[in-house]
């Protein structure tokens, strides 16, 4: 008998099809949000579950769930895992990093351009029937190509956004937790390193790409963005918490920052809505990885995390890899 897997939202089918050659499997096509006591119904008697971050794994969820043996989440963010719970309860965590880096950084792109040449407000003004007249100061905006690009972290997906300002004559200049390697600079585009505040006050258009963590939460908030140009643009495709959402209002109502691009919020899909009353922010809605092929990658990177487990292999994107010495399994 095939061991039973818990696919707690809607993925690809032909990912569901490839799943169901090992395992026996509860779907959730409908893609309902469970809450902790239906996740907790639905994972008794379960191996493993696929998830995305709207699933909370935690000690208080695997205290019930003596069986479950490992959790996959197609995202690359796993801030929904507690890996050291995961590791006390003997649970095997993975994710799945490194097929959304291009897709994302395109989009970061994107989100960045439209931003800067207010696009959306642009285009609701037109849909709104406003358009009368070629006017020389109409929607007048930031240029990209020439200026500053400021980076605030520089792993595989802050590199892949470096790499394309090439292209448009910009200089790169980024902050991270420690400088990298000069042929990982040199791979960014000549990218350069300088200490948050430089970053802060120099940068004409700032991404913000840093993993979500406690350390990491409200890590832009009203002092930074009080160190920013008046004329600047702030992107951000991480996770929602880094920038202090409500400090972030303040600032693009007061003019102090020129405008945003924000497709990860605080409490989402909750946002706050005083973003709703803004003209100089564009809304996404956490759509940075959402292409076909990528996330069609994503979520059979998680099954191939899964297979693994199953066949008692180590899962080739295993978080908690302190949880082995735990487990029989792999001694």
């Amino acid at each position: 008998m095939k061991p039973k897997l818990l696919v707690a939202r809607a993925i690809a089918p032909e990912v569901l099809q490839s799943l169901s050659n090992c395992f026996e499997l509860e779907e959730n096509q409908a893609d309902i949000i469970f809450s902790e006591s239906e996740l907790v119904s639905r994972l008794r008697g379960k191996f493993g579950m696929l998830c995305t971050s709207s699933a909370k794994v935690d000690g208080s969820l695997l205290s019930q769930l003596p069986e479950l043996k490992v959790v996959a989440t197609i995202a690359v963010g796993y801030d929904n895992f507690d890996l050291n719970a995961c590791t006390e309860y003997g649970v095997l965590a993975t994710n799945a990093p490194d097929v959304l880096n291009e897709t994302t950084a395109d989009f970061a792109w994107a989100l960045m351009m439209a931003t800067a040449r207010r696009v959306t407000e642009s285009e609701h003004w037109l849909r709104a029937g406003k358009w009368e007249k070629w006017s020389y100061n109409a929607f007048l905006g930031a240029d990209i190509h020439g200026t500053t690009l400021g980076i605030l972290g520089m792993g595989r997906i802050g590199r892949a956004i470096a790499r394309r300002a090439r292209g448009f004559d910009m200089q790169v200049i980024y902050h991270n937790r420690s400088r990298l390697d000069k042929n990982l600079e040199l791979e960014a585009g000549g990218a350069t390193y300088v200490e948050k505040d430089v970053l802060l006050r120099t940068a004409d258009h700032l991404i913000v790409v840093v993993p979500y963590s406690a350390e990491a939460r409200h890590l832009i908030g009203a002092d930074e963005l009080a160190l920013m140009k008046p004329t600047a643009t702030l992107v951000n495709i991480a996770r929602g918490g880094i920038v202090d959402d409500a400090a972030l209002i303040q600032s693009l109502r007061d003019k102090k920052i020129a405008a945003a691009g924000l497709d990860v919020f605080e409490n989402e899909p909750r946002l706050n809505p005083g973003f709703l009353d803004l003209n100089n922010v564009v809304l996404t809605p956490h759509i940075a990885s959402a292409s076909h092929r990528t996330r069609l990658a994503m979520a059979h990177k998680a099954a191939e995390n899964l297979v693994a487990a199953l066949e008692r292999r180590v899962p080739p994107n295993l978080l908690n890899t302190d949880v082995l010495s735990r487990l029989q399994l792999w001694n």
